[in-house]
């Protein structure tokens, strides 16, 4: 199962990536927009991910994701099981919802840096 230090080392490379405490659960954001958030007893974790994706997901996948709760359903997110998904779909899921809202810039300079490492360890 996925755990929240295992989100906590991905996020805490990313640049201006922030973890704050917010009504007791634990949130990742880029300035003031959120971009993952745990649920209390961090079983599920939200994040950002494309609205006309979504439906898709969820029906292709329901052991995964979660449509999110209908109030929230006006946002581009969706619900993560962390019990059923791999650190290695974690990894995908919270890099693509902080490229989201991190300037493209940034996000360039963090997948080319990522890169030159990766080269320079042989990977």
């Amino acid at each position: 199962m996925v755990t929240i230090d295992d989100i906590r080392g991905l996020t805490s490379t990313l640049p201006r990536s922030e973890e704050h405490l917010i009504r007791d659960r634990v949130k990742f954001r880029v300035g003031k927009i959120v971009y993952v958030a745990l649920s209390r007893d961090e079983t599920t974790m939200g994040c950002a991910f494309p609205k006309e994706e979504r439906e898709a997901m969820v029906a292709a996948e329901p052991e995964k994701f979660l449509m999110p709760r209908v109030s929230d359903q006006r946002f581009h997110w969706i619900e993560v099981r962390l019990e059923a998904i791999s650190v290695e779909e974690m990894h995908e899921l919270v890099l693509d919802a902080w490229r989201r809202v991190v300037p493209k810039r940034v996000a360039a300079e963090h997948a080319l840096r990522t890169a030159r490492e990766d080269a320079e360890d042989g990977l």
